[in-house]
C-alpha cells in the first residue's frame, strides 16, 4: 500500500472512532464532579437552554388516536422527572388525560401521575384518575405506553383487554404494548429519555 493510501485508511478510521466515541458519550448520561466549596456538584447528561440542569425523564404532547369508524379519541400528556430525582421514577410529577367520543357519547378522564419511566423514544407512565366523567373510574391507577415516532406516534393502555379501566390494583408504570396509531397530522408526543445511574 503506498504512503497516500495509507494516510487515507488511517484518516478515515480515525473519523470512525472519533465518531463512534461522540456517539457513545451522548448516549450515556454525562456526570462531572466539580469541588464547590467542599461539595461536589454533580452535571447531568444535557442542560436546558438557559444552561440549567435538565430533567431526568419527561413525557410531553397531545395527539389523536386514528379509528375507521372516526372515534375522537385525544391523550395528553404532561409528566416530567426531575434531575434531582432521577433515581425514583415513583417522583415524577404532572397530569395526562384523554377523551373518546363517537356519535357524541363517550367520557373524560385526567390521572396524577404517579410514576414515568422511558427509555430512547419508549416511555410508560402511570397515574391515579381524579377527575372524569366516567362512572366507577375515579381512583383507578391506569399506565400508558407512548412511542416516540415523529408524525407516526404509538401509544397502548393499561385497560385494553379488561372492561373498564381496571383492575383497582395495577402497579405503577404498567402499560401496554403500543399498539394504537396517532391519526395522521396529529403526533407530537415528545419522549426525553431517562439515564438511571446503573
Amino acid at each position: 500500500m503506498n504512503r497516500r493510501a495509507k494516510i487515507a485508511v488511517l484518516g478515515a478510521a480515525l473519523l470512525l472512532t472519533t465518531g463512534a466515541t461522540a456517539a457513545a458519550v451522548d448516549d450515556e448520561p454525562r456526570e462531572a464532579a466539580t469541588a464547590a466549596g467542599g461539595k461536589l456538584r454533580h452535571t447531568a447528561s444535557a442542560a436546558t437552554a438557559d444552561g440549567g440542569t435538565r430533567e431526568a425523564a419527561a413525557l410531553t404532547g397531545t395527539a389523536k388516536l386514528y379509528r375507521s369508524a372516526g372515534d375522537d379519541i385525544t391523550f395528553s400528556f404532561d409528566a416530567h422527572l426531575s434531575a434531582k430525582h432521577k433515581d425514583d421514577p415513583m417522583k415524577a410529577t404532572g397530569t395526562f388525560e384523554w377523551s373518546h367520543y363517537l356519535d357524541g357519547e363517550g367520557a373524560r378522564a385526567k390521572a396524577k401521575v404517579d410514576c414515568l419511566v422511558t427509555g430512547g423514544k419508549v416511555a410508560v407512565v402511570s397515574g391515579v384518575v381524579t377527575d372524569t366523567d366516567l362512572p366507577g373510574a375515579k381512583g383507578t391507577r391506569v399506565g400508558i405506553t407512548v412511542h416516540d415516532l415523529g408524525r407516526r406516534d404509538r401509544l397502548g393502555y393499561s385497560w385494553a383487554t379488561t372492561e373498564g379501566l381496571g383492575p383497582k390494583d395495577l402497579p405503577k408504570c404498567v402499560g401496554s404494548a403500543p399498539f394504537e396509531k396517532v391519526r395522521k397530522g396529529t403526533g407530537n408526543f415528545t419522549v426525553v429519555p431517562w439515564h438511571p445511574a446503573l
